[in-house]
This record gives C-alpha cells, sequence and structure tokens, in this order.
C-alpha cells in the first residue's frame, strides 16, 4: 500500500489516534497533527455549523503541510430535534484537487438539563467535566464513554465519521466528489439562513 501524509486540523490525541487507524484503508499514513480554527463557534449547534467547521480545519489542515496529500478535519456538534439535543461527530477529507468527502458519526442524545447551556454556546466538554467531574473529558473516552461505561468511545465515534467519508474514495467509480470552493459557499449562505439555534427557546423541564 502507498504512503501518505495526512494533515489533521487538531492535535487532540483521541482525533490523531483515529486518523491514524481508519486512514489505513486508503494508504498507510504518516499523520501530521496541526492547530487550526474551525471558524466557527466552540460549540457548533447545527448540522451545517458543524460541518462547516469539519471543512475548515480540513482545508487549512492541507494548507499548512506541504506534502500533505488529504486534510482530514473533524468537528463535534449538536443538532436540534424539537426540545432534544443530540450529538454527533463529521469527519471532511479534502484532497489535493480540492475535492470533499464527509461523513457522520452516530449520534446520541444529551441529557435534558444541559440543552439550553449547548444551545447559548457553552461547550459540551465543558459541561460535561463540571457536571460529572471529569477533567478533560474530551480528550479521553469523552462523553459518550462514560455514558456508555466504556462501551462505545470517542476515538469510535470519531472513526465510524471517517469511515463514512472514506465510502467515496474507496469507490470513486461511483461517486463525483464535490469542489472545496463550492460547497464552503453554500454552507455560508445556508448558516445564514439557518437561525434554529439561535432563536430557539427550549422547554426541558
Amino acid at each position: 500500500m502507498k504512503k501518505c501524509v495526512v494533515a489533521l486540523g487538531s492535535k487532540n490525541p483521541v482525533k490523531v489516534y483515529a486518523v491514524s487507524r481508519t486512514m489505513r484503508l486508503l494508504c498507510n499514513p504518516q499523520v501530521v497533527a496541526v492547530d487550526v480554527s474551525s471558524g466557527v463557534n466552540a460549540q457548533p449547534c447545527g448540522l451545517i455549523e458543524t460541518l462547516l467547521g469539519a471543512l475548515n480545519r480540513a482545508s487549512q489542515a492541507l494548507a499548512s503541510v506541504d506534502n500533505a496529500e488529504y486534510g482530514v478535519g473533524i468537528e463535534a456538534g449538536i443538532f436540534l430535534i424539537d426540545d432534544l439535543a443530540l450529538d454527533l461527530q463529521v469527519a471532511v477529507i479534502v484532497d489535493r484537487n480540492n475535492r470533499v468527502s464527509i461523513g457522520f458519526s452516530q449520534a446520541f442524545m444529551m441529557p435534558n438539563e444541559w440543552v439550553n447551556e449547548l444551545v447559548r454556546g457553552v461547550e459540551l466538554a465543558e459541561i460535561a467535566s463540571k457536571v460529572l467531574s471529569r477533567p478533560n473529558i474530551g480528550r479521553r473516552l469523552g462523553l459518550i464513554g462514560y455514558l456508555t461505561q466504556g462501551l462505545v468511545t470517542r476515538t469510535m465515534l470519531s472513526e465510524s465519521a471517517l469511515i463514512m467519508a472514506l465510502i467515496p474514495r474507496l469507490n470513486p467509480h461511483l461517486y463525483k466528489l464535490p469542489c472545496l470552493d463550492e460547497l464552503r459557499t453554500k454552507l455560508l449562505k445556508a448558516i445564514q439562513d439557518d437561525d434554529t439555534c439561535s432563536r430557539i427557546r427550549l422547554n426541558t423541564k
């Protein structure tokens, strides 16, 4: 299998491990982790904002590492269904042809009492670390690891999202991947039109 350099838009060890494992489906990866900005709120709210954050991380990472063939961004965010908030991870892979592939992890419900804080923009990791007395929970098993007693971990969610993002690249004859700039433009337009998180007032009692 050919070797490749993969630029990851995060130095979180959970994400580094997930990328180093899953990208083996495509190549023999050397993962270079770089600090980049997601360009979205610290706690993304809605699928569009979460996807945009992952896209920004992937594209900036690729631009930061000259010899990288792929840029990867992983962003965790919440999306709302009525008065429920669910957490999921979004993975984006960008290549040197500026083509983008996308994947999502499984989603799980947030505790009801946390929803209003999440909608206001308080980071999930901050809430979970405080309420559960688990410092840096996002850099270990993650909230999902705590809630499932270790059956599912944050690494597993990251890997799941990445594997989904790899599907078009493993089956290129079936897919025409979107262009980075066109997709970003559409997402920026869509996020301006989506005021769900800013206007919603959830009754979580």
